[in-house]
């Protein structure tokens, strides 16, 4: 739901919960309004809960309370309610108290039994907090998807302009600005939903793409000592780490996000109350920082290491082979931010060879999320999902599936590993007919990177396998990957899981 609309929304909550007049006080817990009002009988929960952004609405009688479920954007709808009802009905330390009571942003007293059901649940819990913190800025993605895949086509498909002048660098800016400087964005973000000083977070982030930590990873030297096949290219208090690009990454500072907020916590106790708005943002800046600088980031870069290598080699080994698992389950690393170590593989290649058979493969992939975004757009009569999956399908097409993926593809899960059945298929025949690519932008906007000097067929081949890839990923999604009733189901269930805990 966009922001503009909680204002509208406020209102039309208070209407329904029988007016301002009807009102004592207003708190909120992780993700319900709870009202006291002098008459519960006067509200209308059918009204409310056909409102959009409502989950659903109850009154418990042990508490006395009306509760208007939200979800993630309860504060913001909160806000709104208090503007119009005015701070005589507000009352900060029972709102923090049933805060803290339904267990925080990743708390509760419904978590599974059971060592599956504990995976499961943290699976789960991980892709909400990641498609939670994205949501907001999937407009931003999308745009700027687009507007770098037009530029890219005007610039080096259709000479329109020209790579070296200023009106390319102004515009590549634009588009670049929002994925250069994402960990500030989803650090915010992600510290709203996750409960931690959202300020704070994103100086955490800008640590992390500050121009210093840039040049720092980005620096090679034959006297830097390596581990597990890690460069070491920096110190930390004499302890030798390794410093990846942040850019464009989102986990590292999701995971920042999350550690503030016990690091902030335990500030706030221990600390004097005099000294406590300098030193708490200071001590969790320095330790949270520290923590994503010396473990996280190197750790990541392991991971990610080795992935590039199993990759490049099932490349090398069998092109076919590849192109069906690269195709179909090259975008779970997308979600993680894992991806960024393919990135050198494909540039290196490039570099030294002026083609990339990895990076035709990874093609069919975003292909494949634009696919299933667009079957979305297709199949549903919600206005609000029809638009977003538009967006996303757009976006995917020009070469970021960020927008489709965190936007629609893996709200509603199916749709995600539908559109990889058509990624695997694609790939597949990419594999046969040993595609290759000459350029770095993939996706159909793409495609005159795949025109090769050598090989006139190529093209064709590259046409046929966008195409299978674009008609199953499609055909998957619309009859097996998505239905509305899926938007009304979530809904549901989220409301059936805050329920479970409304009598805490």
């Amino acid at each position: 739901m966009a922001k503009q609309d909680y204002d509208a929304l406020a209102k039309d909550i208070i209407t329904n919960v029988g007016g301002k007049e009807n009102v004592d006080k207003v708190i909120h817990c992780i993700t319900r309004l709870r009202f006291y009002l002098k008459d519960e009988k006067k509200a209308d929960s059918a009204a409310i809960s056909d409102l959009d952004g409502v989950a659903g609405a109850v009154y418990n009688s042990q508490l006395g309370q009306y509760q208007v479920v939200i979800g993630q954007a309860v504060e913001d709808v909160y806000d709104k309610v208090i503007d119009q009802l005015g701070d005589d009905v507000v009352d900060a330390e029972a709102t923090e108290a049933a805060v803290e009571a339904t267990g925080g942003a990743t708390g509760g007293s419904n978590k599974p039994k059971g060592f599956f059901g504990t995976i499961k649940y943290g699976f789960q819990l991980l892709i909400g907090t990641i498609t939670g913190s994205m949501m907001p800025v999937i407009g931003l993605l999308a745009a700027s998807g687009i507007l770098k895949g037009f530029l890219t086509l005007f610039t080096f498909n259709l000479g329109w302009i020209d790579e070296s002048s200023t009106t390319y660098q102004i515009i590549n800016t634009m588009g670049d600005s929002t994925f250069y400087f994402l960990p500030i964005l989803v650090g915010y973000t992600a510290a709203k939903q996750l409960k931690s000083d959202p300020i704070i977070v994103a100086a955490i982030a800008g640590v992390l793409v500050h121009p210093t930590m840039v040049d720092l990873g980005a620096k090679t030297s034959k006297n830097f000592t390596e581990f597990l096949g890690v460069t070491m290219n920096a110190t930390f208090l004499g302890l030798p780490i390794h410093i990846p690009s942040y850019t464009y990454s989102i986990f590292p500072i999701i995971f920042a996000a999350w550690l503030a907020r016990p690091v902030g916590n335990w500030l706030k106790k221990v600390l004097p109350l005099s000294l406590r708005s300098i030193f708490q943002p200071l001590f969790t800046l320095f330790i949270v920082s520290m923590v994503v600088l010396v473990v996280v980031g190197p750790v990541i870069t392991l991971i990610s290491s080795g992935l590039a290598a199993f990759i490049n080699w099932i490349v090398t080994l069998n092109q076919a082979i590849a192109g069906l698992l690269i195709g179909g389950l090259y975008q779970v690393l997308v979600i993680f931010g894992l991806h960024w170590m393919i990135v050198p593989l494909i540039s290196n290649d490039i570099a030294q060879t002026g083609h990339s058979v990895l990076n035709g493969l990874i093609n069919f992939t975003m292909i494949a999320q634009g696919a299933g975004a667009l079957a979305v757009w297709a199949k549903s009569k919600i206005t609000n999902i029809k638009s977003l999956a538009l967006a996303g399908a757009l976006s995917g097409f020009a070469g970021v599936t960020e927008p489709a993926m965190y936007g629609i593809n893996l709200k509603y899960g199916r749709v995600f590993w539908m559109a990889n059945i058509g990624g695997a298929v694609g790939g597949l025949i990419a594999g046969l007919f040993k595609v290759d690519m000459f350029g770095f932008t993939g996706s159909w906007i793409g495609f005159p990177s795949f025109f090769s000097k050598t090989n006139p067929n190529n093209i064709w081949y590259f046409v046929i396998a966008g195409v299978v890839t674009t008609v199953v990923s499609f055909i998957a999604v619309y009859f097996w990957g998505f239905k509305d009733s899926d938007v009304k189901a979530a809904k549901e269930a989220e409301q059936k899981n805050v329920f479970k805990d409304a009598v805490q």
